[in-house]
């Protein structure tokens, strides 16, 4: 059973009673901008990023044969991922035409340790692949963010959409209720942010841990008391290619740091 106070409840109602400040086309806004200015620096400096230690942990899976492998995935991707093109890791989520789904950087590197060194398979989300999958987005650090927009994603970025406007559970509010019309604004002693995608894998200060965009998702659907969808479910998947084209153009701070 879900145990909630008041406050919880009341949250929704005193956030519609500030003033709205809608976010406008083209003028999408990192996160960064919102935290504050001591976990600005914290995510600044390599050395005192909590989130890195995910990425010398995906390093060391990525450069190591594993348990069952026939093979490194530096072995085909180069030491430290030297062969990755970062302007191809900021295009995921992408879609597979020949599987005809949606696929995210997680998976996509699940599938090819599956399928070229024969290595054990890891569910999303599962702690191995997390890191692997912040060491690798962390290959593209400073890259633009580009999911493609057009041709097939059309409808797929539709279905998302509507999921980011859909109201859940017992709070009764939608994503863009806080992300689109209430950024900045503060709630629980925290600013709002326009809820980009582009820093996740993240560390998120709140929970003491690396965060993929699925665990996120589901950690809003579970604050506003509603059932998170599945991490493997058709919805988070597009709710987070919809979430992640949004950010189109921001530039890849994996590992973010965030509250």
């Amino acid at each position: 059973m879900i145990h909630f106070n008041k406050t919880t409840l009341l949250c929704g109602a005193l956030l519609l009673a500030v003033p709205a400040t809608n976010v406008l086309a083209g003028e999408a806004r990192s996160g960064y901008d919102y935290i504050k200015p001591a976990s600005r620096a914290m995510q600044d400096d390599d050395f005192e990023n909590p989130g890195m230690l995910a990425v010398e942990q995906g390093r060391a899976l990525f450069n190591d044969l594993q348990a069952g492998a026939s093979k490194a995935c530096a072995d085909c991707h180069g030491i430290d991922g030297t062969k990755f093109i970062p302007a191809s890791l900021a295009r995921y989520p992408v879609y597979d035409e020949e599987a005809a789904e949606i696929v995210t950087l997680q998976e996509q590197i699940s599938r090819c340790r599956e399928a070229n060194s024969g290595s054990q398979h890891l569910p999303i989300d599962n702690p191995d692949l997390v890191a692997l999958e912040t060491f690798v987005r962390n290959r593209a650090i400073g890259e633009p963010v580009n999911v493609q927009t057009d041709g097939v994603m059309v409808a797929l970025l539709k279905a998302g959409e509507e999921l980011y406007r859909t109201r859940y559970g017992l709070i009764d509010m939608a994503c863009y209720q806080c992300h689109d019309i209430y950024p900045g604004q503060m709630i629980r002693g925290q600013k709002i942010s326009q809820g980009q995608a582009n820093g996740f894998p993240a560390y998120r200060l709140d929970t003491g841990t690396i965060t993929t965009l699925n665990q996120r998702i589901q950690q809003c659907l579970t604050s506003m008391r509603a059932e998170p969808f599945a991490a493997d479910s058709e919805e988070i998947r597009q709710l987070g290619l919809y979430l992640m084209s949004r950010s189109n153009g921001l530039k890849i701070e994996t590992p973010a740091v965030r509250y």
